[in-house]
């Protein structure tokens, strides 16, 4: 696992998007999976505004999904599949046949789950998958004591992860109580892991994730399980590392042939 500590959460979609960037000139219709909330937005600001400056061509690119809710409509405007267009494939100037994600508004939702880990699978698997992690450590919604070998399945969300998305509601009480997840089993299939964190709220679960012992009780731990899994902190976010010294001059010294 490498760690990257950036001043602050706009370096962090710089560097991320430049990661992006550079998989796409190597690939052009590579995978990207993509995780929704805040911290993510300053990755996909920077890499549309690459793609606006010419700097990068991401019109074969293909994106995919980490989770949904159950429950909501395609349309609904926090149906994570209307913010990754939103957020995501629009700004990037693609078409909607470009994106792909499970379904959860299907009847079968378990039926959804499996197809959308065939899918996964017969597209080629991820090239490069974006993550966050919550105060409780969770990565995508595998919260707290979710297998390492779990697959893409329907999660009760925890009542701290719902008044944590409470803020895209008009009420809490409008807030899923499930969604579909990949599987940590499934996210770590993919070829790339990254995972950016900011603020000062993050940096508790950052810390037990990167330098704890690999445990379901912190699902993001699985991380160092991964051959490629890159995490991206800001200062706020580092600020309980014990080896954040040691991260920060192992990548001044990281040669730049070997990219993110």
């Amino acid at each position: 696992m490498e760690v990257v500590i950036v001043p602050d959460a706009r370096a962090g979609g710089e560097l991320i998007a430049g990661a992006v960037a550079a998989l796409l000139r190597r690939k052009p219709d590579a995978l990207l999976g993509v995780a929704t909330g805040s911290t993510p937005l300053p990755v996909y600001e920077a890499l549309a505004a690459r793609v606006g400056a010419g700097a990068v061509d991401a019109s074969q690119a293909r994106i995919c999904q980490l989770d949904e809710y159950v429950g909501l409509p395609a349309g609904h405007p926090e149906s994570y599949r209307s913010v990754v267009l939103r957020e995501v494939v629009e700004p990037l100037g693609l078409d909607e046949d470009a994106f792909m994600g499970p379904d959860g508004a299907a009847e079968d939702v378990q039926a959804a789950c499996e197809a959308y880990d065939r899918a996964l699978r017969d597209a080629g698997g991820v090239d490069l998958q974006l993550l966050g992690i919550g105060t409780d450590g969770h990565i995508g919604f595998n919260e707290p004591c979710s297998s390492l070998a779990s697959r893409t399945r329907i999660k009760t969300l925890t009542r701290q992860t719902r008044e944590d998305n409470a803020r895209f509601f008009d009420s809490p009480d409008e807030v899923p109580h499930h969604v579909i997840t990949q599987g940590i089993g499934t996210i770590l299939e993919a070829r790339h892991l990254v995972l950016l964190a900011t603020g000062a709220g993050k940096a508790d679960a950052v810390a037990r994730a990167v330098e704890g012992p690999v445990a379901a009780l912190v699902p993001a731990s699985a991380l160092q399980l991964h051959p490629h899994a890159t995490v991206v902190v800001d200062e706020a976010a580092a600020a309980g590392l014990k080896l954040a010294d040691y991260f920060r001059a192992t990548y001044a010294a990281k040669p730049d042939w070997q990219g993110l």
